[in-house]
């Protein structure tokens, strides 16, 4: 589906219009980093991260802890890398899970409209009285804290903002000369709905993806922060924001580093998205 929207960004104007998009470049190299650190965290995690250290308990930054340790003395680098694996397998999961149950509900509200559209569009208005946080706090209170759960809630809250775009771009499409064209030649809705509107719809699929992530990745640290998704002594960015609240005087650099890795990699999706964003849509132009 994103292949076409893929090349356009990786060849020809629109990839030298991200690249000279200094914010997306930043972005794009930031959120580059995490995505490597957390997928290389078992090759390149300087210790392990479940074992304690009692000995090197509340360790503050230095040579052989360059970000600190907890107050098991359990290294804050190495757990902070784990901890971006589970911030990006929620964050992965979520969206696909996401459009996996979006989409297709959103492109047929779109293209056939009257009693679909209604029951779409209803549920979807219902899904969305509820903010996103709030919504994905009380699923994965419904279903039990584990990272698994977490990731189903999380994804779908996210569903409701899947439809909309894709309900819209279905939309915009479907009147389009080209498709009527089609429909003149004999083809099918399938036809329509696989050759036409969503290989068109997938700029704007791509960025609503890329900024998908980000919105996952706060929810995960939000509900394991609360005891909702990842469970102690698993390592999470939100496990860790947890646990540094009794050590704020002592020991700041446990709050500080998790904090800032999420503040980080959310702003980086973000201007990533918005990068993509500016380059993808013809009617927005490259800035």
């Amino acid at each position: 589906m994103a292949v076409r929207a893929a090349r356009a960004v990786v060849h020809g104007p629109r990839a030298r219009a991200l690249r000279a998009n200094r914010l997306a470049l930043t972005g794009s190299v930031i959120a580059a980093v995490f995505v490597l650190a957390g997928l290389l965290a078992p090759l390149i995690a300087p210790y392990d991260p479940a074992r304690p250290d009692f000995t090197d308990a509340l360790a503050p930054p230095g040579l052989a802890h360059w970000l600190g340790t907890d107050d098991l003395g359990r290294d804050q680098l190495s757990r902070m890398m784990y901890g971006a694996r589970a911030s990006l397998q929620v964050g992965v999961v979520a969206v696909a899970f996401a459009f996996a149950v979006g989409l297709p509900l959103g492109l047929l509200a779109g293209y056939y409209g009257r009693f679909a559209d209604s029951a779409v569009s209803r549920l979807t208005d219902t899904m969305l009285a509820f903010p996103f946080l709030v919504l994905a706090v009380g699923l994965a209170a419904v279903l039990g804290p584990s990272l698994t759960n977490a990731t189903i809630a999380i994804g779908i809250a996210q569903i409701p903002a899947v439809i909309r775009i894709s309900r819209a771009e279905t939309l915009r499409l479907k009147h389009t000369d080209y498709v009527a064209a089609t429909v003149a030649n004999g083809g099918g809705d399938a036809t329509v709905l696989g050759r036409h509107i969503l290989p068109n719809a997938s700029s704007a699929l791509l960025v609503q993806a890329t900024v998908g992530i980000p919105t996952a990745i706060i929810g995960e640290a939000l509900l394991s922060f609360l005891g909702l998704g990842v469970q102690p002594p698993e390592p999470s960015l939100g496990v860790m924001l947890s646990g540094a609240q009794s050590f704020l005087a002592p020991a700041p650099w446990l709050a500080v580093f998790p904090g800032l890795a999420i503040v980080a990699a959310t702003l980086a999706f973000n201007l990533l998205g918005d990068g993509l964003r500016d380059v993808l849509d013809p009617r927005g132009g490259t800035r």
